[in-house]
């Protein structure tokens, strides 16, 4: 699994990172940044809500 982003379609909102943490932020440049991009199968779940949250379509997931 790895998750991407279209850095022309992101925003910065920054829902990702309220809800994955551990694998998103949103830096102080205003840039979202990708903590880890291929986690593990076992934070699938939260990984999928947090890309379906992203206001801007910006997130995918790849298997």
């Amino acid at each position: 699994m790895k998750i991407t982003v279209d850095r022309d379609r992101c925003s910065s909102i920054g829902m990702c990172e309220g809800l994955a943490p551990d694998f998103f932020e949103v830096s102080n440049d205003g840039k979202l940044h990708i903590l880890n991009p291929g986690p593990p199968e076992c934070h699938r779940a939260l990984i999928e809500d947090a890309v379906a949250s992203c206001p801007t379509g910006a997130l995918a997931l790849h298997d």
